[in-house]
């Protein structure tokens, strides 16, 4: 981190992206300065928005003092790449306005391939239990810049992704954790390393009163590690030290191993803020989860089905099939450059897997040819050829909607297959063939 002190009043910046995290910054920084947005997809900006009209002609024959970039901005694919790398050291992001702007607050930042809104949010929870002014906030949704009435002892949890770590200068957080790393976006990073490097901004960053929170047993991160000057403590995580409060943990969200590790993550995290560890099993056993992320729809004697819509590689669905019998896994869409599947052969005979969506060719020849596999074109149809099988079944069973793939062959986003799959396997539970 740079410590050289950063002014934003007086001056002129471009916003470049007109999605939440481009609005809010425009709305924090209007009144004490010259805002222009600038947007690829948006021609018309509502004027309200901005102190000018701009397009690319006048946008590139202007100086600013700083160059707001929002997270989907792709620098080297965007419509201004060559404007943005020449200018490149101007260039920051929400995160660091909001360092900038409150340097002494207090910030939990959590980060990682898999895990990270829901760690956040269980974390979130237990800070709001032990009666702390929390905020939940970045990559799950809710811009840090929106936040209002921030007092010296609010907290702040900032999920944070790859994308918004790596254009970020200033940003430091005191408590920082990288809950996991597997190759993931790098049809934007380029490689594993560049990835990994957004990530570990995080740690390089902190200073000697700052802590680092990290998987242990893991020679992948102790690599980085090695090859990283870290000034700040080091807390390595085995959750296998966590299992005397796992036992008192009655919620069949943290049976797999994958919710676990993110539980030790916040036990860890808690043991420093010296909070009751007793708040964090407590808030454990009242977790939902959140929608779409290993969500548990139905759970009955003989029939579990779970919407893990968000998963979009193999990496975040293997805790999953490691920790059930009998899986109907659901999965397909558009693959992720470099994913790979690395499945131990003892849990192949408890799977059969239905295949869908543009990638799904790709997505077969990835599982071993030990696997039962059906494919169909859509998400729907799919539906209907698991309806005929499962029939059949009698033993209790697992349906396992875990895409391990981007949704955007058949749809917007997460969400919205997330909530197609619960529309459509509703008459599943409701005519209760395979209780």
């Amino acid at each position: 981190m740079n410590d050289k002190k950063i002014n934003l009043k007086n001056k002129k910046i471009l916003i470049y992206g007109f999605g939440k995290s481009g609005l809010s910054s425009f709305n924090f920084l209007k009144k004490n300065n010259t805002c222009i947005i600038f947007d690829d997809k948006k021609k018309n900006i509502p004027i309200k928005f901005t102190n000018k009209v701009i397009n690319k002609r006048n946008l590139l024959h202007s100086a600013y003092d700083f160059i707001v970039l929002s997270p989907g901005i792709d620098i080297k694919k965007c419509k201004i790449s060559d404007y943005l790398f020449k200018n490149k050291s101007k260039i920051i992001t929400e995160l660091d306005i909001f360092e900038i702007s409150y340097p002494e607050i207090n910030k939990i930042t959590i980060t990682g391939t898999n895990g990270k809104s829901t760690t956040s949010k269980l974390l979130y929870d237990v800070l709001k239990n032990n009666k702390m002014d929390a905020r939940l906030v970045g990559n799950i949704g809710y811009p840090l810049l929106m936040e209002k009435k921030i007092r010296k002892n609010t907290i702040f949890v900032i999920e944070a992704s790859s994308y918004q770590l790596d254009y970020s200068k200033y940003f430091r957080s005191k408590y920082s954790a990288i809950l996991n790393l597997s190759p993931d976006h790098l049809e934007r990073h380029g490689n594993f390393k560049n990835y990994a490097k957004a990530k570990f901004k995080i740690f390089k960053s902190q200073n000697k009163k700052d802590y680092a929170f990290i998987e242990s047993r893991n020679k992948f991160l102790d690599t980085i590690l090695s090859k990283n000057q870290i000034k700040s403590k080091i807390i390595k995580i085995n959750y296998l030290n966590f299992k005397k409060y796992f036992n008192k943990i009655n919620n069949i969200y943290f049976n797999n191993y994958s919710n676990k590790k993110n539980l030790s993550f916040v036990l860890s995290i808690a043991k420093v803020l010296k909070i009751n560890l007793s708040i964090v099993v407590n808030t454990a056993n009242q977790f939902n989860g959140l929608d779409y992320r290993q969500q548990i729809i139905h759970n009955s004697e003989n029939l579990t089905i779970i919407n893990d819509s968000k998963s979009t590689s193999f990496s975040s669905t293997i805790p999953l099939l490691e920790s059930f019998k009998n899986i109907y896994w659901i999965l397909g869409g558009l693959a992720k450059k470099g994913d790979k599947f690395k499945l131990k052969k003892k849990y192949f005979s408890n799977i059969k897997a239905y295949v869908y969506g543009k990638d799904r060719n790709f997505l077969i020849s990835s599982l071993s040819n030990k696997i039962f596999c059906k494919s169909s074109s859509t998400l729907k149809l799919v539906l209907k050829s698991l309806s005929k099988n499962i029939e059949k079944d009698k033993n209790k069973k697992v349906i396992l909607f875990s895409p391990s793939a981007a949704s955007f062959d058949q749809f917007k986003n997460f969400e919205e297959r997330g909530n197609f799959f619960n529309d459509n396997i509703k008459y599943l539970i409701k005519e209760k063939k395979y209780e």
